[in-house]
């Protein structure tokens, strides 16, 4: 048993989870089995062309190129395009990299948060791989998906002009992990098109099956600092931007306009005023800020000389320093995803419980609509939770997670349309069977989602006394959803297994605080595409 304080992330505890659909046992994406697929072009001693993702336009997809400059792609391996070409060179770096012409750079931040999480980057990332032992033209990637993780499979074809790649590109031009990788996630949205606009939080979540939280900075709390440099301990990716359209002037000349960042600093200048700075890093791989802190601001000569030579790079490599207060100001939301969520409020004592199941809203029977519909509200499938223990309203501790997802009905992600969803959750004495209409003609929900989401996920952080409670998720049209309910407490809490009606459980596994306790502002969740994102790491000390 882990000591009093320690975390178990959900990483971790998924890969102890040996079922298929693990981290250890993912599902096949296309049904497509790497090593089979391997081994056969080892032994035929053939280069792998991938037919579910094959190199043509239509894995390109439309609007991104002009029709004369899609007639000149050609799609080449990597050892066509650079002579020395490795899968990776010294390392990974979030340097390693900058964006192409594709408007996915909400995709390419969460990549440079990945880097710093080295053993999250490997399970999506293997690092086994090369392009000169035992080479034959595939590669394999893991992205957790809706409640699974699955393996997604491709050829090392890569689209260019001129024989240089089209969209993200290595700043090494032997060094292929980037481009590789952003093929893989194209092939799960569809088309590289599909990976045009979006928010942090969809890659982050498929980088880790993490638990995300958005933070509106126009709104944030007094404590936002204090949350921010937990998270960053707590080793959490985080992403920010700016909505798409968003006026610049009144930034700074080449101000962040979606940028984000990575170092937290409580800084002392002149006579020891103390300053908080982010810094921040542009997933263009350039272009930066030039107002306080920024690279040649004049701040920085309080600085004394050892922490500005720690600290400081001059150089256009898409990074820079930012007050704080800049950054709430220039920044609209900041995404967090954690696998160690003790960054909500600091602790990470509690023992929790979660459980998921899948099931579907199917129109005509069980697809009830919100409670507004109150004949068919009862209709929608139902969740039973027992909670045991002590009451934990006296200290306001939050002691369940009830996560709601629904999978796209698409194949391609620009396609998808979320329907709005949310859950209501009910108080009852026992009962067995199916909760008819009149129980929700006479009783109230005690906590629901704060509105109904067209969002991939809706989450909420909820205080429940000991009892038992009734979960309806619940949405205006059929669709098929994961949802997750995930119990939790104190370690003298004990907890029951859910009953459910209308579902089949996938899982289910106790592990040390995979929530932490504390509040989440669920509605500010961000839906608008971004500009520009960025990413965030531990906390650090500066003196002058």
């Amino acid at each position: 048993m882990p000591l009093p304080g320690a975390c178990l992330n959900i990483m971790e505890a998924r890969h102890k989870q040996k079922g298929y659909g693990s981290i250890s046992n993912p599902e096949r994406f296309c049904n497509q089995d790497f090593k089979n697929l391997k081994q056969y072009c080892l032994i035929k001693g053939v280069r792998y062309l991938d037919d579910m993702f094959p190199p043509d336009a239509k894995s390109i997809g439309q609007g991104i190129l002009k029709p004369s400059d899609l007639a000149h792609v050609k799609w080449l391996r990597p050892a066509q395009i650079a002579p020395d070409a490795e899968f990776v060179v010294d390392g990974v770096s979030r340097f390693d990299f900058g964006q192409g012409v594709l408007g996915n750079c909400w995709f390419l931040a969460s990549i440079g948060a990945l880097t710093f999480q080295n053993h999250i980057f490997e399970q999506v990332v293997p690092l086994d791989q090369k392009i000169k032992e035992n080479y034959c033209g595939i590669f394999h990637f893991r992205f957790w998906r809706f409640g699974r993780w699955v393996d997604v499979v491709i050829d090392d074809k890569l689209p260019t002009i001129n024989g240089r790649l089209i969209f993200v590109h290595s700043t090494d031009p032997n060094e292929f992990w980037p481009a590789l990788l952003e093929k893989a996630y194209a092939k799960v949205c569809g088309s590289y098109t599909d990976m045009t606009s979006g928010t942090p939080s969809e890659a982050m979540m498929d980088f880790t099956g993490g638990v995300h939280m958005c933070v509106q900075l126009s709104d944030a709390s007094s404590d936002v600092w204090g949350l921010i440099c937990r998270a960053g301990k707590s080793n959490t990716l985080m992403g920010c931007g700016t909505p798409q359209g968003v006026s610049t002037k009144k930034q700074n000349s080449e101000t962040a306009r979606g940028y984000s960042g990575r170092l937290f600093s409580n800084y002392k200048k002149g006579q020891g005023k103390l300053v908080k700075l982010i810094r921040l890093w542009n997933p263009w791989g350039k272009g930066e800020w030039v107002g306080d802190w920024s690279d040649r601001s004049p701040m920085w000569d309080v600085v004394n000389s050892q922490d500005r030579q720690m600290c400081l790079s001059v150089a256009d490599d898409g990074e820079f320093w930012m007050a704080f207060e800049d950054f709430c100001k220039f920044y609209t939301d900041l995404d967090i995803c954690g696998l160690k969520p003790d960054f909500i409020d600091g602790k990470s004592s509690a023992q929790w419980k979660t459980s998921v199941y899948e099931g579907r809203w199917v129109a005509g029977t069980t697809a009830g609509g919100c409670i507004n519909n109150r004949d068919t509200f009862w209709t929608n499938p139902q969740y039973r939770i027992k909670v045991v223990g002590e009451n934990s309203e006296t200290n306001g501790e939050k002691n369940i997670l009830v996560s709601l997802m629904q999978k796209p009905d698409k194949r391609n992600r620009r396609l998808v349309q979320n329907l709005h969803i949310g859950f209501s959750v009910y108080l009852y004495k026992t009962q067995s069977g199916k909760f008819p209409a009149m129980f929700f003609n006479t009783h109230l929900p005690v906590a629901r989602s704060d509105k109904y989401m067209n969002a991939r996920e809706v989450i909420e952080f909820l205080m429940l006394k000991p009892g038992e409670y009734l979960i309806v998720p619940s949405t205006f049209k059929p669709n098929e959803t994961v949802i997750g309910v995930c119990c939790g407490g104190n370690p003298r809490t004990k907890w029951r297994k859910p009953e459910v009606k209308g579902a089949t459980r996938l899982k289910e596994k106790s592990y040390w605080a995979w929530l932490a306790r504390g509040t989440l502002e669920a509605a500010s969740r961000c839906q608008q595409a971004k500009q520009n994102m960025a990413w965030a790491v531990p906390e650090a000390k500066i003196r002058v």
